[in-house]
């Protein structure tokens, strides 16, 4: 299983919104670098408590590019006006 569906898979059965789940691959010099967006909604749930979950996707990630002899790094980009709008409500 390449490392795109692998975290689409695993994304999927975490989110609440899973038809909103993307993930692109690109290959460079230093690498593979998958990118997975979320309905920011579901950011929390990508993330985690103190970012555990996506510490873990990442491990995970890194363990399935080994078996390939690539080096993988995980994205996971943020929605737009996420940051701003986390304090200011209220």
């Amino acid at each position: 299983m390449q490392e795109k569906e692998f975290i689409e898979n695993i994304a999927k059965a975490i989110v609440d919104y899973p038809d909103d789940v993307k993930v692109t691959r690109e290959v460079d010099d230093l690498g593979v670098l998958v990118s997975l967006d979320v309905n920011p909604a579901d950011m929390g749930k990508i993330i985690g408590r103190e970012g555990n979950t996506a510490k873990a996707l990442r491990t995970l990630l890194r363990v399935v590019g080994m078996k390939n002899n690539q080096k993988v790094n995980l994205k996971i980009c943020e929605p737009a006006g996420g940051k701003k709008s986390h304090g200011s409500e209220g």
